[in-house]
């Protein structure tokens, strides 16, 4: 109940500091935004990053492949062999000598 009443506050406290900046600050840190992104120096990088990307996509793509089959014919395998093994009578309960009076 405590945490409850303490993320009400906060929502309250945020929501009343957020209404005195008001729309005008929004727009502000809106438009500083989108003219730092809007920058050529973060564009280029972002650029590189996705064409290098789309050049990888299809190695990456490959490369998951082979190891989810490689997964599957492991996991396939261990269940065949497993129903193929008879159950070890070491794994059932036996009554420890502390039991015992």
């Amino acid at each position: 109940m405590k945490g409850k009443i303490l993320l009400l506050t906060g929502v309250a406290v945020g929501y009343v500091l957020g209404t005195r900046a008001g729309r005008e600050r929004y727009e502000e840190i809106k438009s500083a935004a989108s003219k730092f992104w809007n920058d050529p120096r973060v564009q280029k990088p972002v650029h590189q990053a996705q064409d290098f990307a789309k050049d990888k996509a299809p190695e990456v793509a490959e490369f998951i492949t082979d190891n989810a089959k490689k997964v599957v014919a492991q996991v396939s395998g261990s269940k065949t062999t497993a129903a193929k093994k008879p159950a070890s009578r070491s794994t059932a309960a036996k009554p420890s000598s502390s039991t015992t009076k």
